[in-house]
């Protein structure tokens, strides 16, 4: 047997190897070292703020808080809109060991609908559980009573109160102020178009109709916000900070809720609209359209059984006032009267025989006055007192369609007023173009003749009726309608506006560091309109003060014993024309085809404060002067009832 040689270990290049390899791992040791302290210096020094802030962003959240919004007055200081609690049922499904089992004893302790219960239970699959899910929106006095007392039986259950929209007048001021109701997508798309969507992250309603919306960025106010840490599963821990919002500005209207009540009762069983102006300064007194709807059924979201019966014949949700047209019929008489005197075409003296009809030179038609007898030898004055057709059919044709349609515009006809809400219809001035445009016909001498009496093609709204006729008693002077009387500005808002009223007022700087600010509404003022001889303006106002005041006057029965000196025109609007040997018999018409009754006034005659248009559809019976002129004597009784009261308590 061969022995294997012994290897003596050498041991110094064993040492040498364990020193080499000592050394290479130390200065390993040491690169990794030197790029860890190279990041740890890139976290801590140079990227300190990126990262910083990246941390407070998962760890700080700015929760948005809504504002209240402002509120709205009338011109006594009379509340047309506030916000109120409304109290709704939320659950917290962390909090709650059985879902389904607390489902089933609040469903016996309070009515809980079948849809409301399915749209929770999706809820709680798309929200965290310690975030409360809304199960009712809105509970009553008596539910929320049931639920205080049996709070104890419900942990995770609440009851959360919020302010929501409220109209004391229901229905009264529906068409005026118009109505907040629920932001949707088409919303939050327009207002992110307008860089305002920042502003609106925690509100739930917007303005839709009326005032409420044509002033929505007054009434908003200013969001706030409410610093707060959270935990990595998004629950809130504290606060620690609050910027608390700025309120939406008060709205003080130039309308009268009196006069909004005396037009509802007035019109009651009719369809219709009043309007009532102060032609001062153009200031809407009343603004009422029957049937109306009550704004609150849309605040909290209308149910379709709600909506369906609002669609019905007599039409509630339509604003007669600036949206219902109508052929003016006779109240544009003392219009044409201004214009035909003021083209010299007449003067006051002017007579023309009335035989019960009108006919064309060469035409075979006749073109029936009311009185089929006629009404003898007339003159300008006469022609307005007694509503004679055959006077402005002549007139009408002397005039021809383009004096007419260019006078007419002058006062406002065939547009839209200016009024500060956006649903109003300009209704329909004619004019050759017009007709060429529409029917692509030709505009023949029986159309001129058809609109000298405010009928045919022509068509207006009460609103315009009524500053056509503030243009009037103004002598030309055109002053836009609006409601807005004064906006209140809560401190510390002060705008640009109020900034300078300030100083132009010194003595008021100290009064609104904790007080209100009120800012007047600038009347915007177009460019008068000149006759050729001013006083015409005289002549044609003294005609509809006859119309009134002397008993041949088609309006003086509804003015009779009044304690103010009124003037105004009657009218009655033809909605189906009649062949000239027909009499109209209202009771052998369908209802929807009979005659409108129109009525014009103002009061005092000598110098006016109020203006009044009525339009009443479909009468049974008797036309404007009938009709439409008792409606337009409450408005005025009210309104001079109520001027003497105020003056009686001044003394």
């Amino acid at each position: 047997m061969v022995r294997k040689r012994v290897t003596i270990r050498n041991h110094t290049a064993e040492a040498n190897l364990f020193a080499r390899r000592a050394l290479i791992t130390f200065f390993g040791v040491i690169a990794l070292l030197l790029v860890l302290l190279s990041n740890v210096y890139q976290l801590e020094i140079n990227s300190y703020e990126q990262y910083q802030t990246q941390s407070n962003g998962n760890r700080i959240k700015l929760l948005p808080v809504a504002p209240n919004r402002g509120l709205i007055y009338d011109r006594n200081g009379v509340l047309l809109a506030e916000n109120v609690p409304v109290y709704s049922l939320s659950v917290i499904p962390e909090q709650v060991d059985d879902i389904e089992y607390t489902l089933a004893q609040l469903t016996k302790l309070i009515d809980i609908s079948d849809e409301q219960l399915e749209k929770f239970r999706n809820s709680i699959r798309s929200n965290r559980r310690f975030k409360p899910v809304e199960l009712i929106s809105r509970l009553d006095e008596e539910e929320v009573a049931k639920l205080s007392v049996n709070q104890h039986l419900f942990p995770g259950v609440i009851v959360d109160a919020r302010l929501k929209r409220y109209y004391p007048f229901g229905d009264l001021t529906t068409h005026s102020l118009g109505y907040v109701a629920r932001i949707n997508r088409n919303d939050l798309t327009n207002l992110e178009m307008q860089g305002k969507g920042e502003n609106y992250k925690a509100t739930r309603d917007i303005g839709k109709l009326g005032l409420e919306k044509f002033y929505e960025e007054q009434l908003h106010g200013t969001i706030g916000h409410q610093e707060v840490e959270v935990n990595n599963q998004g629950r809130i821990l504290r606060t620690l900070n609050y910027t608390p919002p700025e309120p939406g500005n008060d709205l003080h209207l130039t309308l009268d809720i009196e006069l909004q009540m005396i037009a509802k009762r007035a019109l009651d069983g009719k369809r219709g609209a009043v309007v009532a102006l102060d032609p001062r300064d153009g200031g809407v007194l009343a603004l009422y359209s029957n049937p109306s709807y009550d704004g609150n059924l849309f605040v909290h979201g209308i149910s379709s059984k709600d909506y369906k019966s609002l669609q019905n014949r007599n039409r509630p949700l339509i604003n007669r006032a600036t949206k219902g047209t109508y052929p003016p019929a006779s109240t544009i008489k003392p219009f044409l009267g201004l214009a035909g005197l003021d083209e010299n075409l007449i003067h006051p003296g002017s007579k023309i025989w009335d035989p019960g009809f009108y006919q064309l030179k060469n035409g075979t038609r006749k073109y029936r006055d009311h009185l089929r007898w006629g009404h003898g030898w007339v003159n300008l004055n006469e022609a307005i007192m007694r509503s004679c057709n055959t006077f402005f059919y002549d007139l009408a044709y002397k005039l021809g369609v383009d004096r007419i349609s260019d006078t007419m515009a002058k006062f406002g006809f065939g547009d839209s007023s200016g009024l500060d809400i956006h649903e109003e219809s300009p209704a329909i001035l004619p004019s050759r173009g017009w007709k060429r445009a529409r029917y692509n016909q030709p505009w023949y001498h029986g159309d001129t003749v058809n609109i000298g009496i405010g009928q045919g093609f022509w068509t207006v709204t009460p609103l315009q009726l009524a500053q056509a006729t503030a243009i009037l008693v103004n002598k030309g002077q055109v002053k836009e309608p609006h409601f807005l009387a004064a906006t209140e500005l809560s401190s510390p808002t002060i705008t640009a506006a109020a900034k300078t009223l300030l100083e132009d007022e010194p003595e008021m700087e100290g009064s609104t560091e904790q007080a209100q600010l009120l800012i007047p509404f600038e009347v915007n003022e177009k460019p008068p309109i000149e006759l050729n001889n001013p006083e015409n303006w005289d002549i044609i106002l003294k005609s509809m003060h006859n119309t009134v005041q002397k008993p041949i006057g088609t309006g003086y029965n509804a003015f009779l014993n009044t304690d103010y000196d009124a003037a105004g025109k009657s009218g009655t609007g033809e909605i189906v024309g009649l062949s000239e040997d027909v009499k109209y018999d209202a009771s052998k018409i369908a209802e929807d085809r009979r005659d409108n009754a129109m009525f014009i006034a103002f009061a005092p005659y000598k110098s006016p404060e109020i203006v009044v248009a009525v339009a009443i559809e479909n009468v049974a019976t008797g036309g404007g002067g009938s009709n439409a002129g008792p409606v337009a004597r409450q408005i005025m009784d009210q309104y001079f009832s109520n001027r003497k009261l105020l003056s009686e308590n001044k003394q």
